[in-house]
This record gives C-alpha cells, sequence and structure tokens, in this order.
C-alpha cells in the first residue's frame, strides 16, 4: 500500500483556498476557480497540480467531519516574487512524509485514505504530523480515468 516514506524538502505554492469541511465540501468550487487561472502563475517549478489541506493543530484527535480546514487548489512555484491577484502563497515546510499511490478514478480516493488512517497508519511505527496533508496530480492523473494515478502525501512523525 505505501510507496515510500519520504522528507520532504519545503515547497513554495501560489493558488486559491477555501475554509470548508468534509460535511460541507467546497473542492469543486475551489477547483472551478482555479484551473481557468492557473496559467497567470509565471514561476511554477513543473506542471504539477497539488491538492492541500491544512488543519488545525489536533484536527485528528477527536474527528468531527464538521470541523473546518483549508482547501488549496495549487502550484509549485520557484518563489513568491509574482503572486497573481486573488492568489496567496504557502510554504510547506519541510518533514517527513509517507506517500501513497492512488490509483483510480479520483471519486474513489476515500478508499486509499480510508486504508491509509484506518489501516496502515495505526499499524505503523508513525502518527499524523500537524503540517499539510497533500496531493499530487501529475502527468499519469486523469481525474475519473480507472488508470489514473496520483501521490498521496500524508505527514508523519514517530509515535511517541
Amino acid at each position: 500500500m505505501i510507496d515510500r516514506i519520504e522528507t520532504l524538502k519545503e515547497k513554495k505554492l501560489i493558488g486559491k483556498n477555501v475554509t470548508m469541511s468534509y460535511l460541507e465540501n467546497k473542492t469543486f468550487e475551489l477547483w472551478c476557480a482555479f484551473m481557468p487561472r492557473r496559467k497567470e502563475i509565471k514561476n511554477n517549478v513543473d506542471a504539477n497540480l497539488y491538492s492541500l489541506e491544512v488543519y488545525p493543530a489536533g484536527h485528528f484527535d477527536n474527528f468531527d467531519p464538521a470541523d473546518e480546514f483549508e482547501k488549496w487548489a495549487a502550484i509549485e512555484v520557484l518563489d513568491f516574487n509574482e503572486i497573481p491577484t486573488e492568489m496567496e502563497a504557502l510554504t510547506i515546510p519541510s518533514g517527513l512524509y509517507s506517500v501513497f499511490i492512488h490509483k483510480g478514478p479520483a471519486t474513489e480516493a476515500h478508499k486509499t485514505y480510508n486504508s491509509i488512517f484506518v489501516e496502515w497508519l495505526p499499524n505503523s511505527p508513525y502518527t499524523v504530523d500537524d503540517r499539510p496533508h497533500f496531493a499530487v496530480m501529475g502527468s499519469h492523473y486523469k481525474k475519473d480515468d480507472p488508470e489514473s494515478e496520483e501521490e498521496i502525501w500524508i505527514p508523519i512523525k514517530y509515535k511517541n
């Protein structure tokens, strides 16, 4: 299930974000607002898209699907010298991540996340860390195609 454990180097992203909960999911609206404007970001590192969640500290301690968090649609950039209007900058700090490959349509990603949090994580020497969670949608990402692939990055730290 797990592809690898990796120490991520700091990443700079530019994109759009919304505050939402799992009960009031605004992911579709966020991406509809971001995608037509993504080419306004001039200093991108590559063509990968980042779907990111920034959770408040302790978000998963007593999980409630009504709890709010920030959801981002973004692109990695070299620097923050030019940020298009109505977009914002976000830095992902360096740290340890578990990286999983979700294969299949995006609509079935919840199955992969369930396996990560219900099966893999409790049986691993790790716990979730308070850094952004994200998915990287690269050249193998095809949204609803059964052959689609995306990387899921979960911030982790060793259990105490």
